[in-house]
């Protein structure tokens, strides 16, 4: 790409950012120390959202060649600029993967990228200004964190391009980008001055397997989506009339082969695209049970109550996508709201954990404290964590 179509690629990014920190900035800020950094951080998990479900439709759409280089379109900064080779592409293949709408929703993925990486630098900016002037919060090494996070995410989506939509940079592009989301949602509650009660601290191994569950399906839903196995397996509860289809397992989840190829360089069998299709259900089984237990029993978890109820709704909404998506063969819509619906599952787990996270942090501290005559008095449900 030559500098002018960099400064514009930039330029483009910018533009994206501009809008959420006007957002944050020309609003009055509160009396809360902090207020802006916080609100800064909860627009940019927001807008990670956003890019999560836009990146789903991408995927879905069949655009993630849509333009076939990186970082920008055929060398240039945008679409418009590039479309007498788009359009050559399109002529030669015109059931291809480039065309011009395609190149669109790719680039449009791209911008909405640089603008979330442009948000975490204004937050480390932001971060280590308040740090060096004592005031609180700021947190700057978690930003840091998340900085280092969006750059290989930003490597891991160049190699999905370079490498032809390779199954294993689409799914780890995919779990690095909820994972970001994730630490998102986290740094944004740890800006918060929002306490929950100290006895259901007993619960953090539970949110903490449950977190690993979802993680492993989430894993299991981009292997099935990267693959195409969706519509292996076009009926339910069974599988192409059988409870146990005809399966192989070692080829379907041989993770280092290119796009719809065995390990041997053959072209991938319907078993093994069954095998991953089943395995996937499967296990969406487990998690839901694992999920709903934790839903349970934090329903009347005083300040959790009210993520415990949006976890079980999400769950059943996931299920009820999922199933749509076979039966109906992959509908656009149904197929977007799962990954959307696997976004708010992520975010429902990280709320959960991080409060039983800090109420095992606070459990300590006071421990640590409780010889003192302000511990001895101070009941634990008042005390700060």
């Amino acid at each position: 790409m030559t500098t002018f179509d960099l400064l514009l690629l930039a330029f483009k990014g910018i533009a994206v950012a501009s809008l959420p920190l006007s957002l944050v900035w020309l609003r009055r800020p509160t009396s809360r120390a902090g207020d802006r950094l916080r609100r800064l951080a909860w627009i940019t998990a927001f807008f990670t959202f956003d890019l999560i479900v836009f990146g789903g439709f991408t995927r879905l759409t069949d655009s993630g060649l849509g333009c076939p280089d990186w970082p920008g379109c055929y060398a240039k900064a945008n679409p418009f600029m590039a479309s007498t080779d788009i359009r050559s592409a399109e002529s030669a293949m015109p059931l291809g993967p480039v065309t011009m709408s395609k190149a669109w929703i790719e680039m449009i993925h791209r911008y909405l990228a640089m603008g979330v990486g442009l948000l975490i630098i204004a937050m480390l900016i932001v971060s280590v200004m308040r740090a060096r002037a004592g005031r609180e919060p700021a947190r700057p090494r978690q930003v840091v964190g998340l900085l280092f996070l969006v750059i290989v995410q930003g490597a891991f989506g160049a190699w999905t391009v370079t490498q032809r939509l390779q199954p294993i940079f689409v799914t780890t592009h995919l779990l690095l980008g909820l994972a970001l989301f994730g630490g998102l949602v986290w740094h944004a509650l740890s800006l918060s001055s929002a306490r929950v009660p100290m006895h259901a601290s007993r619960l953090a191994w539970m949110a903490a397997a449950s977190a690993v569950l979802l993680t492993a399906q989430i894993a299991l839903g981009g292997w099935v989506s990267a693959n195409y196995a969706v519509l292996a397996c076009t009926e339910f509860p069974k599988c192409q009339g059988v409870w146990l289809p005809d399966m192989d397992f070692v080829n379907a989840f041989h993770l280092w082969r290119p796009l719809g190829l065995a390990s041997d360089g053959s072209f991938l069998s319907i078993a093994a695209l069954t095998a991953i299709h089943w395995t996937h259900r499967g296990f969406a089984f487990v998690v839901f049970i694992a999920l709903s237990a934790l839903a349970w029993v934090l329903r009347r978890q005083p300040g959790l109550e009210r993520v415990a109820v949006a976890l079980f709704v999400l769950l059943i909404v996931q299920m009820l996508t999922g199933l749509v998506n076979v039966v109906f063969a992959w509908p656009l819509l149904a197929a977007v709201l799962h990954n959307a619906g696997a976004a708010g599952l992520v975010a429902c787990v990280v709320v959960i954990n991080y409060g039983l996270f800090q109420i095992g942090s606070g459990s300590r501290a006071n421990g640590l404290a409780s010889s003192s005559p302000e511990a001895r008095i101070t009941p634990l449900r008042q005390r700060p964590v």
